[in-house]
């Protein structure tokens, strides 16, 4: 098939890299000028392991190229892609102002039929306005059809390959088969559905994921307070298959750049219905309210923060990635800094993501774990990163004022913990809380 992407963020850029490697003719095509001219260059905009890559061999192949004019590799392809972004608006709604611009800019390249396939997400309905805008423009014919990405960032390149399920939304049996074809080499479970179903199943998984984690971390500091530890009553839910394991991992809470944006759009789309989504709504407030744990574990610790130094490892909202969109490590930060704290930080790849949001003149860049502890009166891990994982806490804790660690992600065993004479506070396990002596306030 001759495929035009049109986005080349995470899901345009890396879908389109993955059709290519199946065979198929692809042109990503951005406005950003200087995206597509790294792109060309070789270089690639955003971190996703294995994906540059998997461009050089695509590009050498000649099976994918880069493009800043839309209306030539529209006329070009049989399938045009509309991954472009959908950014919150203030009241929480989705911003579709750059798929009905680029609804409207494809209808006017078209010179035959196309199939317009969606993976932005977008609101229920949304697919039905990119038809008519379409249709206003175009006299040629063209179909539609919803098929929603569910890609994880850090790992988006196996989640294209090898789906869980391929979700296919259209009322036109042509263009339904054409796009079945296209996703069979990567899977049997291929859901046809209609558009404003397909296009429901994208928010439903999502919130649903969102909802897991909040109600983890809620039983988490529920162990906290009655001496539990939430790994294994993690565990212990996980056996059962009507539950699962997945997303039951306690700790600060989730952030990035579809989980906050895609709930506060269910919420608003539920409210255009009048139907409020009391469940989803108290999944945000608990989500927003862990990552202020940190916070105030520090302040049990240390007493007033003004004027102590604070390391903090992990700046990504996961790892493997150097997406901070709606990290918890921003807020952290800035309420740090707004209590006079200093502050020392390092990720292994977020660093100048983040300069981009947070840059105050006061923030120490490390270049390493250990640079980061150094004179520090607490270090705080914020994104579970493996480096984080393999640091040797002996060394870290010699370099530390003092040996005050937080754990975010609940990466340390008590066994590590053990040979060690750090304060240690995680997410949930009571049973790991160590005793230091004076000056520091209060134990854990």
């Amino acid at each position: 098939m001759k495929i035009a992407v049109i986005g080349t963020g995470y899901v345009g850029l890396v879908s389109g890299v993955c059709f290519a490697d199946l065979g198929n003719e692809v042109i990503c095509v951005d406005k950003v000028a200087s995206k597509i001219a790294m792109l060309r260059q070789g270089e690639v905009p955003i971190y996703e392991p294995g994906l540059r890559e998997l461009i050089q061999k695509n590009v050498a192949a000649g099976r994918l190229s880069f493009d800043d004019e839309l209306s030539g590799a529209v006329r070009q392809s049989d399938i045009v892609i509309l991954a472009v972004g959908t950014p919150s608006l203030p009241s929480g709604e989705a911003n579709l102002a750059y798929i009905e611009q680029a609804a409207q800019e494809i209808a006017l390249a078209m010179n035959g039929y196309k199939i317009v396939m969606t993976k932005s997400t977008v609101p229920v309905g949304t697919n039905e306005r990119i038809q008519q805008i379409i249709g206003q423009f175009s006299g040629y014919p063209f179909d539609v059809v919803s098929v929603p990405e569910f890609l994880r960032e850090g790992s988006a390149i196996q989640d294209t390959l090898y789906p869980d399920r391929i979700i296919v939304g259209t009322d036109s049996v042509r263009a339904g088969e054409t796009v079945v074809g296209l996703h069979r080499p990567l899977t049997d479970n291929i859901i046809v559905t209609d558009i404003r179903s397909a296009e429901m199943i994208k928010y439903a998984s999502n919130a649903f994921l969102a909802t897991k984690i909040s109600f983890i971390n809620e039983i988490a500091n529920i162990c906290e307070k009655l001496g539990a530890d939430v790994t294994k009553v993690a565990e212990g839910m996980g056996y059962d298959k009507r539950i699962g394991s997945s997303f039951l991992q306690a700790g600060i809470g989730y952030g990035g750049s579809c989980f906050p944006k895609d709930t506060g759009a269910l919420i608003q789309i539920a409210g255009n219905v009048n139907y409020e989504f009391k469940l989803l709504k108290a999944v945000v407030e608990v989500n927003k309210d862990q990552r202020f744990n940190v916070i105030a574990k520090l302040k049990e610790s240390l007493g007033d923060l003004k004027g102590k130094t604070i390391g903090i490892w992990g700046l990504a909202f996961k790892p493997n990635t150097d997406d901070v969109r709606d990290a918890p490590s921003i807020e952290i930060v800035e309420t740090l800094l707004a209590k006079g704290a200093s502050i020392r930080l390092y990720d292994p790849v977020a660093m100048s993501t983040f300069k981009a949001v947070v840059n105050d003149p006061s923030l120490v860049w490390c270049d390493d774990p250990y640079e980061t502890a150094e004179h520090c009166d607490a270090l705080c891990l914020l994104t579970e990163w493996d480096e984080f994982r393999q640091v040797d806490l002996v060394q870290t804790e010699a370099l530390m004022k003092q040996p005050i660690l937080i754990d975010g992600r609940n990466v340390f065993s008590g066994e590590q913990i053990a040979i060690t004479n750090f304060c240690y506070y995680s997410v949930g396990r009571p049973s790991m809380r160590r005793h230091v002596q004076e000056p520091i306030l209060g134990t854990y």
